[in-house]
């Protein structure tokens, strides 16, 4: 047998008569005590939150809700039009799309804050070494640039804002706001801080660890999506999405079709 101490877990235990989290009745001490964002807090990090984290989360996941007909939407509605009776499946498919491309890039972006942060020969030097590395290795930034919004995507500076006015200690976001300022001058172009490079920051100052941001991601989209399924039942858009594809893109033979591979 191993000797290994058997595994436990502190988040969660229940009864025939209580249901305990993190310590607390969730019945007695918890619903109606607490809002979703503060329970969302509580039981990741085991401890009440302060007012600022509450706020500022709170933000995150508004800002992160929505954001259009972006793939993960346009997948929720054609997958809830092929399985209606199972609006799970389709919110599932949609957050498949939270990934290193669109919604989830704040965990790339705090990974490279908190290499500044943690940079022995400082923030604005390590930062300067960031862009140079990206720019040279044509890798993506992430928590910089967007397709739409130029030349500055609006939602960073609310954010900040909030940030500033709760009084968060900064070091995240002004060691972002200092990678910016490198990015620009080694891209020899201003580059805007995204959303989630915004969010990445602000969340890395009220405490949610880097392995776990996307899943507020995940956890605020997944809201979004299920009014969007509202809405496709309502306004239904996944046939016309669907026969847009079929009729826009040309089907074209591969000069080796139909040829013998045989020796």
């Amino acid at each position: 047998m191993s000797n290994r101490p058997a595994p436990t877990t502190a988040i969660c235990t229940a009864d025939a008569t209580s249901i305990t989290i993190r310590g607390e009745s969730l019945v007695d001490d918890l619903i109606g005590k607490l809002s979703f964002t503060e329970m969302i807090l509580f039981q990741m990090l085991g401890k009440k939150p302060t007012r600022t984290q509450t706020v500022l989360l709170d933000a995150v996941l508004v800002t992160l809700m929505e954001h259009g007909f972006t793939p993960s939407a346009i997948v929720t509605r054609l997958i809830y039009d092929s399985a209606p009776e199972a609006l799970q499946s389709a919110v599932a498919a949609g957050l498949l799309g939270v990934g290193s491309t669109f919604i989830g890039t704040m965990e790339g972006c705090a990974v490279l804050i908190d290499e500044m942060l943690a940079a022995p020969e400082g923030v604005q030097a390590r930062a300067a070494a960031i862009a140079t590395r990206f720019r040279a290795e044509r890798r993506p930034l992430h928590g910089f640039g967007h397709p739409y919004h130029k030349p500055d995507d609006p939602r960073p500076a609310r954010l900040f804002e909030l940030a500033a006015r709760e009084g968060v200690p900064g070091r995240h976001i002004t060691a972002l706001k200092t990678l910016s300022l490198e990015v620009d001058r080694v891209y020899g172009r201003h580059i805007t801080i995204n959303a989630t490079g915004a969010i990445a920051a602000v969340l890395g100052e009220i405490g949610i660890p880097q392995v776990v941001m996307r899943g507020i991601a995940v956890i605020s989209r997944s809201a979004g999506l299920v009014g969007h399924i509202l809405e496709e039942r309502e306004r239904p858009t996944a046939r016309h999405i669907w026969e847009t594809v079929e009729h826009g893109i040309a089907y074209v033979p591969s000069p080796s079709d139909g040829q013998s591979t045989a020796g």
